[in-house]
């Protein structure tokens, strides 16, 4: 009996060390990922933690961060500028249209300020000047004998401006501030005009449309910092509402005006943007 009771203590005692071990290991890893132990920084003369301290709404504290990307009261300084281009000679869909002769081009340019009123977060102006060029030189269609025509000499031109208020937050990846993703949210407003050349029974028709638009646009992307000082983005519009009135004449004559409004969820290629921005 005196055996059996000398066993069992000295498994207590061992059971006992092993659980008060790894309680301190618990301890200590949760110490590791405390926000006020991690790293401080000096930011305009305060020491500050790298880790945005986060209300956990959910159910589990996954164990993710936000560290400082830009640090509040800071200004941006930046410009977005995107291309796409399209051409073709000669070239055949199917055996239904043939000689397709097109070139086409569109680019847009924006330029921006900003200010960071809280960690990661800013508000800034925006102004966007686009511009679309397409030329349709050929293209025939052959469907059987008796329905098979060509269109020649279809040129289609755009530009528009317009000014822009935008959000943008950002989320920081790593502890030296360097790489960051973010989600820009920004309100436009605008206006353009577009000019559609043709032959038409044999004569040329040109028709010309005055643009008032307006849009509320989601645009996701990735920042690095290649610079102390300046970063280079891409972002990528997924979503967007859009509100368009246009206004149009053919050859000088008024024709009428229609207003469309409309969401849109799907990426387009030609609303990639690649930009610079000098953060002081």
């Amino acid at each position: 009996m005196k055996e059996v009771l000398k066993t069992a203590l000295i498994l207590l005692v061992a059971l006992t060390g092993f659980i008060s071990a790894n309680a301190q290991e618990i301890v200590r890893k949760k110490d590791l990922v405390r926000p006020d132990s991690v790293e401080h920084v000096i930011i305009q003369g305060d020491t500050v933690s790298i880790i945005i301290p986060e209300r956990n709404f959910g159910r589990f504290d996954r164990g993710l961060f936000n560290y400082i990307f830009v640090p509040k009261g800071k200004w941006g300084f930046g410009l977005t500028a995107s291309y796409g281009e399209l051409q073709t000679e000669d070239v055949q869909i199917l055996s239904l249209i043939n000689d397709i002769d097109f070139k086409g081009k569109m680019y847009s340019i924006k330029p921006f300020i900003s200010y960071y009123f809280a960690n990661n977060r800013s508000v800034g102006l925006k102004f966007d000047y686009s511009r679309g060029i397409a030329d349709l030189s050929n293209v025939a269609f052959d469907f059987d004998d008796d329905l098979s025509f060509n269109l020649r000499d279809v040129s289609y031109y755009q530009q528009s401006f317009a000014v822009s208020t935008f959000y943008r937050g950002y989320v920081g990846l790593d502890t030296h501030g360097r790489f960051g993703i973010f989600n820009e949210v920004d309100l436009a407003f605008g206006s353009g005009s577009s000019r559609f050349k043709r032959i038409y029974d044999g004569a040329p028709r040109d028709t010309r449309t005055i643009i008032t638009q307006g849009s509320l646009n989601f645009s996701p992307g990735v920042c690095v910092f290649i610079q102390d000082m300046v970063s280079f983005n891409v972002s990528f519009g997924v979503f967007g509402l859009k509100w368009r009135h246009e206004s149009q004449s053919t050859d000088g004559v008024y024709e009428g005006s229609r207003t469309t409004s409309g969401a849109n969820f799907k990426f387009n290629i030609f609303n990639i943007n690649f930009g610079l921005m000098v953060v002081i």
